[in-house]
This record gives C-alpha cells, sequence and structure tokens, in this order.
C-alpha cells in the first residue's frame, strides 16, 4: 500500500510539472502570436486553468517533501507524548478540512456539469474540466493527509517534514 500510495504522490507532481510546463507552453505561444500580430482567443483563461492544475495536483506531493509551511512553534516544543498527540491533533483537523474542502470541490464539478456551466472568457470551455484538477487535486491532498495521520497513529513518525517550518 506504501507503494501505491508514494506512486500516486509522485505521479500528481509529475501532473502538476506538467501542467507548469503546458503554462509556460502558452505564455510563449501567446508572445510569439503578439509577434505576429495575430490573436490567441483564450490564452489568458488556458493559463489560469494550467496554474490551478499545477497548485492543487502539487499539494499533497509538497506535503511529502516538507514544502508547506509549517507554523510549529507549539509542537517544536513539545516531547514524547505531548508531541505525539499535538501531531496528530494538528494532521487530525488537517485532514477533517481537507476532506471538506475535497467534497465541495467534486460537489462543485458535479453541479457545473449538470448545468453546463461554461467559462467567461473567450475560450467558452464547460468549466467542469478546469475543476476536475481542482477535486482531484484536494481528494489526493485529503488522502496524504489522512495517510500521514493513520502512520502517526499507528506509532510512527510524521513524515509531513520540517522544510518550510517557521520556528
Amino acid at each position: 500500500m506504501r507503494r501505491v500510495l508514494d506512486g500516486l504522490y509522485a505521479a500528481c507532481g509529475v501532473i502538476a510539472a506538467c501542467a507548469l510546463l503546458l503554462l509556460l507552453l502558452v505564455i510563449l505561444a501567446q508572445i510569439l502570436v503578439r509577434w505576429l500580430g495575430l490573436t490567441f482567443p483564450g490564452s489568458t483563461d488556458y493559463a489560469g486553468y494550467f496554474m490551478a492544475a499545477a497548485s492543487f495536483f502539487a499539494l499533497a506531493y509538497a506535503l511529502n517533501h516538507g514544502a508547506h509551511i509549517r507554523v510549529s512553534l507549539l509542537l517544536t516544543r513539545l516531547r514524547g507524548r505531548a508531541r505525539r498527540i499535538g501531531e496528530l491533533w494538528c494532521l487530525g483537523i488537517g485532514s477533517f478540512l481537507a476532506w471538506y474542502f475535497a467534497f465541495y470541490a467534486v460537489k462543485a464539478v458535479r453541479v457545473s456539469y449538470r448545468i453546463h456551466d461554461i467559462s467567461q472568457g473567450q475560450d467558452a470551455t464547460p468549466i467542469w474540466i478546469p475543476q476536475l484538477s481542482m477535486a482531484i487535486g484536494t481528494i489526493v491532498f485529503a488522502i496524504a493527509l489522512t495517510d500521514h495521520l493513520v502512520r502517526v497513529a499507528m506509532g510512527g513518525e510524521p513524515k509531513v517534514g520540517d522544510g518550510g517550518a517557521i520556528e
């Protein structure tokens, strides 16, 4: 199971990197088209979609590599059992909030699909398509937080990392 979850987090990291590359290509195409005196309708919308996809798909990957900012002012002062309880509390609240957000992200996709909502920009994209990246990214992030919560609850050390810790 560990290999499957780590593979899922890594795959989301790869998707986030690909979304950033696509964002770069859209921006470069927009520059090129502008130099040629042409237009690229919807390019800013597409850039926004790729930026959102990169952000949401990167959440779980960043969590596992200690790239999230953790305000660990209190946790660093705790030792032993108190530290474990503090970690469990933080991961529990984080997991709850991530699942809450994931629920509503999926609901937003479903509603947008049902009412045939399209973007307000020139591209007229069905809005549920770019919203999928938000829904999938938040679900995988919620899985990652729950994974860390279960790991700490089973006696393991938190693998969240303190790479971005503010102490």
